[in-house]
C-alpha cells in the first residue's frame, strides 16, 4: 500500500488548539467595545500598567517590618557546586581534575570560584585542585585514595 503524501499547502493545527484572537475595540456589538472590558477610568483601565506592592498609597507592609540579623550579601563568595557522583562519572578514564577539565566537559561555566560537594560515592583514585570542598567530599575522596588540593580565590573572580 502506498504511502499518501502530504501537502505543505494541505497542513492545519489540530482542531482545538487554536483559539481566535480576541479583537477588542471593534465596536459595541462587537461585545469587547469602547472601554474593551477594562472597566471605566481609573488606573487600571490604562495602558502600560504594573502596579505591584501598591497598597493604596499607605506605608507598604514590607518598609514597615523591621530588618534583623546581619547579610553578608555585599562580601560573600558565591560557588559553583559540582557533586562527587557527577565527578565519577565524567572523570572514570582520568585521574585529575582541574578548573580546565571541568569547564571543558561541561560541569562549570565562566569564572566563579567552584567548591566539590559530597553526594555520590567515588570508587577511584582522583586527583582534585578546586576552591573548595565540603567535609564530607574530602573524605570520600580520601577514603578512595585521591588526594586534594585547595586552590586561592580570587577576589575579582568571586565578586558578583
Amino acid at each position: 500500500m502506498a504511502a499518501k503524501s502530504v501537502k505543505l499547502s494541505e497542513l492545519k493545527p489540530k482542531a482545538g488548539s487554536r483559539r481566535k484572537r480576541m479583537r477588542l475595540g471593534s465596536g459595541i456589538s462587537a461585545g469587547r467595545g469602547k472601554t474593551c472590558g477594562k472597566g471605566t477610568k481609573g488606573q487600571k483601565s490604562r495602558s502600560g500598567v504594573a502596579i505591584s506592592g501598591f497598597e493604596g498609597g499607605r506605608t507598604p507592609l514590607v518598609r514597615k517590618l523591621p530588618k534583623r540579623g546581619f547579610r553578608n550579601t555585599a562580601f560573600q563568595t558565591e560557588y559553583q557546586v559540582v557533586c562527587l557522583d557527577r565527578l565519577a562519572k565524567v572523570f572514570n578514564n582520568q585521574t585529575e581534575v582541574d578548573l580546565d577539565a571541568l569547564r571543558v566537559h561541561g560541569l562549570v561555566k565562566g569564572r566563579l570560584p567552584v567548591k566539590i560537594l559530597g553526594d555520590g560515592e567515588l570508587k577511584k583514585p582522583l586527583k582534585i585542585k578546586v576552591h573548595a570542598f565540603s567535609k564530607s567530599a574530602q573524605e570520600k575522596i580520601k577514603k578512595a585514595g585521591g588526594t586534594v588540593e585547595v586552590l586561592t580565590v580570587k577576589k575579582e573572580a568571586a565578586a558578583k
